[in-house]
């Protein structure tokens, strides 16, 4: 089992991080190998629905999404992770995201989601949503656990104080792990589930 982490924080060590470490520690315990990536402090610019990258493979721009893209193929689950701006996800954690699972046309099913959300103090529902949105419009089970998957912290370590919020990690991370390993069971003796054509219905003609 492997498990990649984008973490959307511009802060190394921030509480983003203490919040994915907590979650790095079962998944270690578990045997689940996991890669975190930082890309809270890269330049990464937005999708232009150009539409290159179905000639081409992958992303027209070519930064931290495609050198994320085959570690996002090869994972059997993927945690995305970010620190709450105005009720919502780091901008920079959005455009990669909107551009990593747009360029990439690899079948996505059954590959388990995990979002998680740090704040001061309030946004974190909102941005909840708002990644588990990657997930489930491509085939992919979300991963829950005891409690939305949020983590409060203001100051840099304030995290390490929230002790429900860190509790809520190890557990998210425990149900994907089960919920990887029982999809792997399930595929060898399943396979996944029949794919129809897809059926495009557009409103205005």
């Amino acid at each position: 089992m492997k498990v990649l982490i984008i973490n959307g924080s511009p802060r190394a060590k921030g509480n983003t991080t203490i919040a994915v470490n907590e979650m790095v520690k079962v998944f270690d315990n578990e045997g689940v190998d996991t890669e975190v990536v930082q890309i809270g402090n890269k330049d990464i610019r937005g999708c232009i629905a150009c539409g290159s990258c179905f000639k081409n493979g992958k992303c027209v721009f070519n930064d931290a999404v495609n050198e994320l893209a085959p570690k996002f193929e090869e994972a059997d689950g993927l945690v995305v992770a970010t620190p709450v701006y105005y009720a919502s996800a780091n901008a920079t954690l959005i455009a990669c995201l909107d551009r990593l699972f747009y360029s990439t046309h690899f079948d996505k099913t059954m590959k388990v989601g995990a979002s998680v959300a740090v704040a001061r103090r309030g946004g974190c529902s909102a941005t909840f949503d708002e990644l588990n949105k990657y997930f489930t419009i491509c085939g992919m089970p979300v991963a829950s656990s005891q409690y939305w998957n949020s983590v409060h912290g203001r100051e840099k370590g304030q995290a390490d104080q929230d002790l429900e919020g860190l509790q809520t990690m190890r557990t998210l991370a425990r149900n994907m792990t089960f919920l990887m390993k029982s999809i792997a069971l399930g595929k060898e003796q399943y396979g996944l589930p029949e794919k129809e054509e897809w059926q495009p219905t557009h409103f205005i003609r």
